[in-house]
Parts: C-alpha cells; structure tokens; sequence
C-alpha cells in the first residue's frame, strides 16, 4: 500500500514520542486544551506503519534498503 521510507531510528522516536503524548491525555483529564494531546495518534501511526505522506511528499527516506 505505502512505501516504506521510515528508518529504524526514526520509527522509534516516532513511536516513543506518540506514546508520551498520548499518555499525556490520559493522565491529565483536567487540562485546558488536552485535545491537543490527541496529536500523538499521528506519530503513533506513521511509526507502526513505517510509512510518511510527508517524507513521501518531500521526498525524504531514512529507511535503508538492502539491495
């Protein structure tokens, strides 16, 4: 379906960060603007995916490819 172009470092980052933001929302239930903790769902994805729209827009990739 998408091409992978998210190295190994990268998806960890990603997933480390989508993690944190979305414990973020959990555990602070009576913050202002919470939602935006919400964001984390999108490192989340593209780290489990392995898979950017934009890295693919732009034209980046960090995932090495063996040949």
């Amino acid at each position: 379906m998408f091409s992978k172009n998210v190295g190994k470092i990268d998806r960890i980052i990603r997933i480390i960060v989508g993690i944190a933001l979305l414990a973020g929302f959990v555990m602070s239930p009576d913050a202002p603007y919470r939602w935006l903790y919400l964001i984390g769902i999108v490192p989340l994805a593209t780290g489990l995916m392995s898979s950017c729209a934009l890295y693919s827009l732009i034209g980046i990739n960090t995932c090495k490819i063996k040949k």
